[in-house]
C-alpha cells in the first residue's frame, strides 16, 4: 500500500473520487459539490488558515485502486469548553472496510498532528463550521442526508473504536412534519408576548440584508459566548454568508424577535439545497445554476432545515424561544410551501437545545459522533465533553 499526499490536481480529483467510490452502494447517498470540498483547503477561500494548517493524503493498495483517504489539521480557533491540553482534528475520512488500511490512515495522521505539537485528535471534523461535515454517521442511513451533512458506510464506526476512538459527544437531529401542530404550552408562552407591544417578531427583507446581519451578530455572539468555544462573527462576516446564500434563501424561513428595538432571538433555517445538489453529481456550473432556480421558483422543495437558533441570556428561560418558534410556525404552517423540517445536530452535551427540539414534538432522526483519541492518556484521561452549564 502507498500512502500519497494531496499536492497536485490529479490526486486532489483523486480524493474527492475515494469519497464517491466508498459510497457507491449507499442508496440515499448525496455527492458533495466538489468546489465546496476544494475550498476547504485553500488558503484564498478558508478563513480557518489564519489559524491552522491542513494537509490530506490519499491511499492506495499495491494494485494502484484508490482504497482510503484522510485530512489532519490544527486550528487554534478550536476550543472545547474542559480541554486543556492542544487538540488536532481529523476528517473528510473515508476507507475500505479493512482495519489495517483504516490504521495506517489514522496513524498517517496521528504522526503529522504530533509533529505539531497536538496531545489529541477529534473526528471525523472539519476544518471550518461546525455546520457542515461533524461527526461520523452512526444512525440515519436509511434517509437522504441533508446538506452539509456527513454520509459515510456504517461500517466506519467500527474502524474508528477498534483504533482507539472515543466518543467525545453525540449529535442528535430532530425531525417533523412542518404542519404538525405545537403542544398547547408552545402557544401558551408565545401569548406572553404577542400581547406586549413591546415585542415583535418578523422575517427578514432581502433589501436590507446588512440590518439583520447586524442583528444575526448581536444575537449570535451573545448566545454563544456562554459556550467557552471562542465563538464571535461579525456583521460584514455575516452580510458575505448571506450574499454568498442568496439565491437559495427563503425570506420566509430566515426571523428575528425583538424587544422594542433590540435583536434578541434569531430562527435561521434555509430550503435543504441537497434537494437540488442530489441532481447535480458534484458540479455547480451555469447550467446546474439554471436548474436550481427553476426548481425553487417552481416550489419542488419541500424540506427544511434549521441553520442557527438562539436567544441572547437576558432573554434565555422566559419563553422567547416558544415565542418566535410559533410565529414563524403561525406564518408557515399549511400553505404547502414546505413538508418536512429537520433541526440542526444538537449536542448531548446542550440538553436545553435538545429539550426545545423535543417540546416542539420533534422525533430524533439521526445520530452522529464525534470521536476523541488521547495520544498519552496516562498525560490526559480520558473525559466526555462537559455538559453546557447555564448562567
Amino acid at each position: 500500500m502507498k500512502i500519497i499526499e494531496v499536492k497536485d490536481a490529479a490526486t486532489a480529483k483523486d480524493f474527492i473520487k475515494i469519497n464517491v467510490l466508498m459510497n457507491k452502494s449507499n442508496s440515499n447517498y448525496i455527492r458533495p459539490l466538489d468546489n465546496e470540498i476544494h475550498e476547504v483547503f485553500n488558503p484564498q477561500k478558508n478563513k480557518l488558515f489564519k489559524y491552522g494548517e491542513i494537509i490530506r493524503w490519499i491511499l492506495k493498495d499495491d494494485s494502484g485502486n484508490l482504497i482510503g483517504r484522510i485530512a489532519a489539521f490544527t486550528n487554534k480557533k478550536y476550543i472545547n469548553k474542559g480541554t486543556e491540553f492542544l487538540t488536532g482534528g481529523i476528517g473528510f475520512f473515508d476507507c475500505i472496510n479493512n482495519q489495517q488500511v483504516a490504521n495506517i490512515l489514522f496513524d498517517t495522521a496521528k504522526k503529522w498532528l504530533i509533529s505539531k505539537g497536538m496531545e489529541a485528535m477529534d473526528g471525523p471534523i472539519n476544518f471550518g463550521d461546525r455546520d457542515k461535515n461533524w461527526g461520523l454517521m452512526v444512525k440515519g442511513f436509511e434517509k437522504e442526508p441533508m446538506y452539509g451533512m456527513a454520509f459515510n458506510p456504517d461500517y466506519y464506526q467500527s474502524l474508528f473504536e477498534n483504533y482507539g476512538f472515543k466518543n467525545f459527544y453525540n449529535q442528535y437531529y430532530y425531525s417533523m412534519n412542518v404542519d404538525d401542530p405545537f403542544p398547547p404550552k408552545i402557544a401558551e408562552r408565545h401569548a406572553r408576548f404577542a400581547s406586549k407591544k413591546e415585542y415583535s417578531a418578523k422575517h427578514i427583507d432581502l433589501n436590507y440584508l446588512e440590518k439583520y446581519a447586524a442583528d444575526f451578530a448581536t444575537v449570535y455572539n451573545a448566545a454563544w459566548a456562554q459556550h467557552g468555544e471562542a465563538k464571535e462573527t461579525t456583521k460584514e462576516a455575516i452580510v458575505q454568508l448571506f450574499n454568498t446564500m442568496k439565491p437559495i434563501l427563503d425570506k420566509r424561513m430566515i426571523w428575528f424577535a425583538y424587544y422594542k428595538e433590540d435583536p434578541i432571538a434569531m430562527f435561521i433555517n434555509i430550503p435543504d439545497v441537497n434537494q437540488y445538489f442530489k441532481h447535480f453529481n458534484g458540479k455547480m456550473g451555469i447550467v446546474q445554476k439554471l436548474h436550481l432556480l427553476w426548481m425553487k421558483y417552481t416550489g419542488q422543495n419541500k424540506q427544511a432545515t434549521g441553520l442557527a437558533f438562539g436567544v441572547v441570556p437576558k432573554f434565555q428561560a422566559l419563553g422567547i424561544d416558544s415565542y418566535i418558534i410559533h410565529e414563524v410556525a403561525l406564518f408557515i404552517q399549511n400553505k404547502g410551501w414546505y413538508t418536512t423540517y429537520e433541526m440542526g445536530w444538537a449536542g448531548d452535551w446542550h440538553p436545553k437545545m435538545i429539550n426545545i427540539y423535543k417540546s416542539l414534538g420533534g422525533k430524533q432522526s439521526r445520530q452522529m459522533v464525534t470521536y476523541r483519541y488521547i495520544f498519552d492518556e496516562t498525560k490526559h484521561p480520558f473525559e466526555r465533553h462537559p455538559i453546557l452549564e447555564y448562567k
